[in-house]
């Protein structure tokens, strides 16, 4: 076909995108004062104007444009999501995490943190099995690892996806203190939030099962807003697994809310007590009739 004949095609898109009107204005001189002033920047790409305050209801929607793009385009069908702390030990950094208590007080609370750190091994074990199983349905990958992309639980996560040989999600946070994601997740799945609500978003729109692992403010604050997505009938029902009886009957006391009234018993059956990997995907096979 002659360039005259592209030119007359009935279908041909009549407009530039947007990645080749940049490539024009890049390509141009910038020798006026007109030209040199931020006011001429192309709107998309002039990151001063996106960072303006007036414009957080676009970055909300960049937000959650780009993970949800990105993640249908790598056929990400569902997710096993993972949560969990981010203080816990591996087994065997756990010596080097008794080295840092300097006093009694310090020691006892690492001893207790030590001793969650067969917590890691079991999100590492989960993540391997569901990994392994390596579903796919009408040509979308289906329960593929999602962590919070951090160190200890998250970590675990990750690393269990890649020793089965599968990728893995992170979903980072921006956070004042310095931090990155685990070297386990892949790399282009990894993402990074500036908006927590939007990262809460993503964790759930995919995910078909949640493991919850011991954790601190950030886990309780993941983990209530699903049971309160499922118990208001916002979100259907999936297989949501608690891992360590122990530690979540010791730091919450369920039964009592049930006992005053604040929710029904039946809000106790929302979720699954459960102490190994097995015992958590043998209870979404059975959820789901998995073949695996």
């Amino acid at each position: 076909m002659t360039e005259e004949e592209k030119l007359h095609e009935l279908t041909k898109r009549k407009f530039y995108k947007a990645e080749q009107e940049a490539g024009f204005v890049e390509s141009q001189p910038r020798t006026t004062p007109q030209q040199q002033d931020p006011a001429y920047r192309l709107a998309f790409r002039d990151t001063d104007f996106l960072l303006r305050e007036e414009l957080r209801p676009v970055r909300f929607q960049l937000e959650l444009l780009k993970t949800e793009m990105l993640l249908d385009e790598a056929a990400i069908g569902s997710t096993l999501v993972v949560y969990g702390s981010a203080r816990i030990p591996s087994p065997d950094m756990a010596e080097a995490a008794m080295s840092t208590a300097t006093t009694p007080e310090k020691k006892a609370v690492i001893e207790r943190l030590v001793a969650k750190a067969k917590y890691y091994e079991e999100a590492r074990k989960l993540a391997y099995t569901a990994s392994s199983c390596g579903l796919v349905e009408e040509g979308k990958r289906q329960f593929v690892i999602c962590s919070g992309g951090g160190p200890s639980i998250m970590e675990a996560a990750n690393r269990g996806a890649q020793e089965a040989g599968a990728e893995s999600i992170g979903l980072n946070i921006v956070l004042p203190h310095e931090q990155a994601p685990n070297s386990f997740v892949t790399p282009h799945l990894s993402f990074q939030f500036h908006y927590f609500a939007l990262r809460k978003m993503h964790f759930l729109l995919r995910a078909r099962a949640v493991a919850v692992f011991p954790g601190g403010f950030g886990t309780f604050d993941e983990f209530f807003e699903m049971l309160t997505l499922i118990q208001t009938g916002k979100m259907k029902p999936i297989p949501i697994l608690l891992f360590g009886k122990d530690y979540w009957s010791r730091v919450v006391n369920f039964e009592a809310l049930a006992e005053e009234g604040v929710i029904n018993f039946e809000d106790l059956e929302l979720f699954t007590p459960v102490e190994t990997a097995d015992e958590a995907w043998k209870h979404i096979v059975d959820f789901y009739d998995l073949d695996c």
